[in-house]
Order: C-alpha cells, then sequence, then structure tokens
C-alpha cells in the first residue's frame, strides 16, 4: 500500500479511514482511562520550567540508546497503562504515547523521536490552549514505528478539564 494511493483515498483507503473511526470509542477511552489521567496530573504538578524540558528534549534527541530517562519514560504506570491498551487492540496500535500539560511525555509504549511534544502540531491541536481537541492526521509512513499510520490524537481530561494529550498510531496495514 503506498502513501500516494492513502492520500488520493481509493475505495480501500476509505474503507481504512471508516474503520479508524471505528476505534475512536476505545481510543476515547484511553485518553480518559484513569492511571492516565492521575500520571499526567502528577506530572503537571511538578511544573517542570520549559528550559529543563527543552534540555531533557535534548539529550532523549542525542542518543538512540535507552538511557535510564527513557526507561523511566518507557516503564512509567502511564506507559503500562497504555501497553494494556495495546495488548487488547493488536498489531493495530503502532505506538501511542501521553503528554503532559506542557507537551512532555508522561509515558509511551515505544521510544518516540523525541521527548518534548510541544513544539508539534498533534499536541498543540489536542491540547489546544486546555480547550482540546481531537486531530486525525494524514497516512504517512512512521520511521519510529516502521508502519504506514494515521496519528490520532486527543485530549486528556480529568473532569472537564484538559490536562494533557494522548497520541495513538494506527497501522493502515494491520486494520
Amino acid at each position: 500500500m503506498s502513501l500516494l494511493l492513502l492520500a488520493n483515498l481509493p475505495p480501500d483507503g476509505a474503507a481504512q479511514l471508516e474503520k479508524v473511526d471505528r476505534l475512536m470509542p476505545e481510543l476515547r477511552r484511553m485518553a480518559s482511562d484513569p492511571a492516565v489521567v492521575r500520571e499526567v496530573k502528577k506530572q503537571n504538578a511538578q511544573r517542570v520550567p520549559m528550559d529543563t524540558l527543552k534540555k531533557l528534549d535534548e539529550e532523549w534527541r542525542a542518543t538512540p540508546a535507552l538511557t535510564p530517562f527513557k526507561r523511566k519514560v518507557l516503564d512509567s504506570a502511564c506507559a503500562r497503562s497504555l501497553e494494556r491498551y495495546r495488548e487488547r487492540m493488536g498489531r493495530i496500535m503502532a505506538e501511542s504515547f501521553v503528554m503532559d500539560n506542557q507537551g512532555a511525555l508522561v509515558g509511551a509504549t515505544r521510544r518516540t523521536s523525541d521527548y518534548w511534544q510541544g513544539d508539534e502540531a498533534k499536541w498543540r491541536r489536542s491540547f489546544n490552549g486546555g480547550r482540546g481537541g481531537e486531530v486525525r492526521e494524514k497516512p504517512f509512513f512512521d520511521e519510529s514505528s516502521q508502519s504506514y499510520v494515521v496519528q490520532i490524537s486527543l485530549p486528556v481530561k480529568d473532569g472537564a478539564r484538559v490536562v494533557g494529550a494522548l497520541t495513538v498510531s494506527v497501522s493502515l496495514l494491520e486494520l
């Protein structure tokens, strides 16, 4: 399946995107999972300065190795919660990660290319200055998961208050 075909949405591409739509209730459950919400709120309460986040991001991107800091994010309570959804959904979920109210990772099912996501549209549009929003990006080949995916980003809410964001990469080849 080529990215060009998906971009033009032939009948099978449109059918795949309809399958993605059917996943939305489960993805919304992920975004409102009590463990996810609790861990995002816990990280938000730390109020990490932006300079520190950017330094952590530089360190994250500087090495492909699994550093102690990366392991902490990948082994967090938030990551374990995401992993339970991944086990239920199977290979459809190429990856997922949760970000706090500044765009910093709280948990992830696999190493992302960077730690701070706050400069990316997926976080900006789903967090949306604390107002939240659902975003479904165009299909693309994701280097980190090595699959053709559609990334879906949703707000993480504590009641009606948006506290963070969730991004899930749905593998189009596994739908």
